[in-house]
């Protein structure tokens, strides 16, 4: 007991460390990979910096601000770029605020466009977008070889009192493949969700960002989650399989302010190129709560020819990421810390690839060992844990305790 206790006060030692407790208009804590390279996108296309292929970058982006990036692009390999915007804490979002990241051509035309934004869950998080050049996907725009450009824009509807973003980039290439392959997207596969996984799970705290993902795979997985706080999560997924997720918030004896909080607990599934293919989220009024993705097709290379993220986005192997955000508004209303359940399940046999000209992109597919990631944290999201984090890992200790009090019948 001496030893939990004097790990909780270093704990709390950290927290009242100078400049560890995040206050508004601070960066939420975002592990930002340490290869990336700073750069500064131009204000038109012909001052835009070049994005390597295999790069990661740092940028920032202000409120209604456009950023153009060069890419150097042959005429076989596709291309996707994606730009994670971290806002600040506690800074005030609205629904349609957000991200759109646009692939165009040198005559101007956008071979692709996405967006991400906060939709009905108004609160600062995370949120990521791609877009990218494809070959072969019918029409004969975007398939030349030379220069592509990448415009990043930041929608913002009150700009008023707002900060900068940090933005990070992502340029992935993939390249093509053998002739003789699907040029078609599937019209069926099994659409029925399984029945949730059960068990008393393991204990497996989240990461701040796709950096620092830690990997679950199938099975039940707890953690505490800090409102405000976003727990990211990674599960590698074959060719051939299909992932299927419920994120469940514990319920709650405390109760003060508000008694119903929509849009309390959000839940973002991102592929392995860091698109998204599919959210849901949840209202929250002290009792227990689950979130469930739609049913998702297995990982097809040919899920690329279909129409809308949730069938194009299952279109390469690799690490797909659950980002899991609860609400501040919660703390008001139920507390400052709360129990994280996840179900995860992969669901069919890793099947053969497609037959890639050349080396296929590493995205952390099944079996790929990926980053060491348990057990460590890096620098920077140690500097960024602030209070709720702190009290997470609380949590966390407490329930060791509780644990092998249990197993030792005291």
């Amino acid at each position: 007991m001496k030893r939990v206790l004097a790990v909780m006060a270093a704990i709390c030692a950290v927290a009242a460390l100078p400049g560890r407790a995040l206050a508004a208009g601070e960066p939420l804590p975002y592990a930002f990979d340490r290869a990336d390279r700073t750069v500064r996108g131009a204000a038109n296309s012909s001052d835009a910096p070049a994005l390597a292929a295999g790069a990661a970058y740092k940028d920032t982006l202000g409120p209604g601000e456009k950023r153009v990036y060069r890419l150097d692009l042959d005429s076989t390999s596709d291309a996707y770029v994606s730009a994670v915007a971290v806002p600040e804490k506690g800074e005030s979002v609205d629904y349609s605020d957000g991200i759109t990241v646009t692939v165009q051509d040198r005559d101007g035309y956008s071979c692709s466009d996405n967006s991400s934004t906060f939709e009905s869950a108004q609160y600062a998080r995370p949120i990521a977008a791609y877009a990218y050049r494809v070959i072969g996907k019918g029409g004969s725009s975007c398939q030349a070889a030379g220069a592509y450009y990448v415009v990043v824009e930041r929608k913002t509807k009150d700009i008023a009192g707002q900060g900068d973003w940090a933005v990070e980039l992502r340029h992935v290439q993939e390249p093509a493949v053998r002739a003789g392959g699907a040029s078609k997207a599937p019209t069926s596969w099994p659409s029925a969700s399984p029945v949730p996984l059960t068990g008393d799970g393991s204990d497996r705290a989240g990461g701040t960002s796709f950096n620092d993902a830690p990997e679950l795979e199938k099975g039940v997985w707890k953690s505490g989650i800090a409102p405000g706080q976003t727990l990211f999560y990674r599960v590698p997924v074959a060719w051939g399989q299909q992932l299927y997720a419920v994120a469940e918030l514990g319920s709650s004896g405390s109760t003060g302010g508000k008694s119903y909080l929509p849009g309390a607990l959000v839940v973002r599934l991102y592929n392995p190129l860091r698109g998204s293919v599919d959210s849901a989220s949840t209202a929250y009024d002290g009792k227990q709560k689950a979130v469930e993705l739609d049913p998702l097709p297995p990982v097809a290379y040919e899920n690329r020819f279909g129409i809308g993220d949730k069938i194009e986005g299952m279109r390469v192997a690799g690490s797909y990421y659950l980002a899991v955000t609860l609400s501040p508004e919660v703390a008001g209303s139920f507390g400052t810390v709360h129990s994280l359940t996840l179900r995860v399940d992969v669901k069919g046999q890793a099947r053969q690839g497609p037959s890639y000209v050349g080396a296929a992109p590493d995205l952390g597919a099944a079996g790929s060992t990926g980053v060491a990631r348990s057990g460590t944290m890096r620098l920077v999201g140690v500097a960024g844990i602030g209070t709720g984090s702190v009290l997470v890992l609380g949590l966390g200790v407490w329930t060791v305790v509780a644990r092998r009090r249990a197993a030792a019948g005291w």
